[in-house]
């Protein structure tokens, strides 16, 4: 089990590193910049922006000195938010974000769901808030969280049911049913470990659905999170913004990634002898 966390811990690494290469090239390389709408700004002041925020130097100048920073953990200034770094940004928005995907749930896609649930229990009801954020009132995140957690539940469900009537139907099952063991038994030690692989298996692209998800339900409830600010840095072309909340999603998705790999090798003797 050891072995197979390093090795999956090694992996990230690269896979990172890959991110944020592909990242800093599309975002270095699309049209137009920070600063195109800036007003009554002069070729001169221009100049010294860019050369305040090192975007005078060639690419691979730029991407060197973004690495090194990002090496000693800094993601640089943001270039419209100028009273903020990129790091204190994420650190403003990313605990929202978190808390509000932190659940797994239900049937249909955010960007409906999400609008008719704000619409009978925030318009209709009058029960909850449809919108905003106000800190230490928990009351503001039930609707973004359920919105979030209604696209996979059945999915879930589904596959766990599925899953677990296959493993029923197995040799070693029916053998411990022969031994004359209770049904309650043979579900619980012999047949429920088996039969979640496959449901740890799709955890990990699950959660990284409600981390990109996030940015949607966001944006629906009006949620100071983590979302806007990459929404935004990309229209106005904030490169270290969009950069850090790639690396931090991206980061994330990886870990999370992580954890199914672990919780599969727990589950499966076999995966870790491989």
């Amino acid at each position: 089990m050891l072995k197979l966390a390093l090795r999956r811990v090694a992996a990230l690494i690269p896979t990172l590193l890959i991110i944020v290469t592909v990242s800093f090239a599309i975002i270095r390389l699309a049209p137009g910049g920070p600063f195109d709408e800036e007003q009554g700004v002069s070729p001169a002041v221009r100049a010294n922006l860019d050369r305040l925020y090192g975007l005078d130097q060639p690419l691979p100048v730029q991407y060197l000195r973004y690495l090194r920073a990002l090496a000693h953990g800094d993601f640089g200034p943001s270039l419209r938010q100028r009273d903020f770094t990129v790091s204190e940004l994420i650190g403003r928005g990313l605990p929202l974000t978190v808390a509000a995907i932190g659940a797994l749930g239900v049937a249909l896609p955010s960007f409906v769901i999400g609008p008719l649930l704000a619409l009978v229990f925030g318009i209709h009801l009058r029960w909850l808030p449809v919108a905003g954020w106000q800190p230490g009132a928990p009351r503001y995140l039930v609707l973004p969280v359920l919105t979030l957690a209604l696209p996979l539940a059945a999915a879930l469900a589904r596959l766990t049911r599925a899953s677990l009537l296959e493993v029923l139907r197995a040799p070693f099952v029916r053998s411990a049913r022969a031994r004359g063991l209770g049904e309650a038994r043979v579900v619980w030690h012999h047949a429920l470990r088996p039969a979640l692989l496959p449901v740890a298996s799709y955890l990990g692209p699950a959660i990284a659905f409600l981390v990109t998800g996030s940015l949607v339900v966001e944006a629906v409830f009006g949620l100071p999170g983590t979302g806007r600010y990459l929404v935004q840095g990309a229209i106005d072309r904030d490169y270290p913004l969009v950069m850090g909340m790639i690396i931090v999603y991206g980061a994330l998705t990886l870990l999370l990634n992580l954890c199914a790999d672990l919780a599969c090798g727990w589950l499966d003797p076999g995966t870790r002898r491989e």
